[in-house]
């Protein structure tokens, strides 16, 4: 039987991981959120404490990462050795051959595609594609709607913002955003900011 959900967080983004998991058949038990008062509701589910209360409910309940910041989830994932839980919207795809990293959130309308890697405590954003032979390491956002074609890799803690496109084969170093719309047309090597069709470094 699985284990009842604590997200951590309770914010715009918890608040989403608390549908996906209603949706896909799974108990929300309550949030852990250091800036909201215990007893709050948020979506009739209670505050139950600030994030390192954790602790005291690791052994009956599994948790999810409902915070934004990859560095934030990297943190957290390092500090906190818990069964966590991987939250996938019943209406996103998930191929054949395709695998899964724990704590990661797929959203709604999501597709992972034959033989893509996506690691641990990734968010996999609504509507966003990730195409066959993809490597998504640990701590990646990619936002709604980007297109990720296939064989691309995607380095750690990489943010990938709302509609961005990758084309196929590139390799995008780690802890990078890149901005809203833009086109990835050749590798990205060097950490920083990416905005523009194609993309160029911002202070580059």
């Amino acid at each position: 039987m699985l284990k009842p959900v604590i997200i951590l967080g309770a914010g715009g983004h918890a608040k989403v991981i608390a549908d996906i998991i209603i949706k896909s058949g799974g108990q929300v038990a309550g949030f852990l959120d250091d800036h909201i008062a215990a007893g709050t509701q948020i979506l009739d589910f209670p505050i139950l404490g600030r994030i390192f209360d954790l602790e005291q409910y690791c052994e009956a309940y599994s948790f999810v990462i409902g915070i934004g910041s990859n560095e934030v989830r990297k943190k957290i994932d390092s500090n906190y050795k818990v069964s966590w839980y991987t939250a996938v919207h019943p209406t996103a795809s998930i191929a054949l051959g395709a695998k899964i990293g724990e704590g990661t959130v797929i959203m709604a309308n999501a597709v992972i595609n034959s033989s893509a890697v996506v690691g641990r405590h990734c968010i996999i954003n609504s509507g966003a594609i990730v195409e066959h032979d993809c490597t998504v390491l640990d701590y990646v956002h990619l936002s709604p709607n980007t297109a990720i074609g296939g064989m691309v890799q995607i380095g750690e803690g990489t943010h990938i913002g709302i509609g961005a496109t990758v084309m196929n084969d590139i390799n995008i170093c780690g802890d990078c955003v890149v901005g809203v719309g833009a086109v990835i047309i050749r590798d990205i090597t060097e950490q920083g900011t990416y905005v523009g069709i194609p993309v160029h470094k911002l202070g580059g």
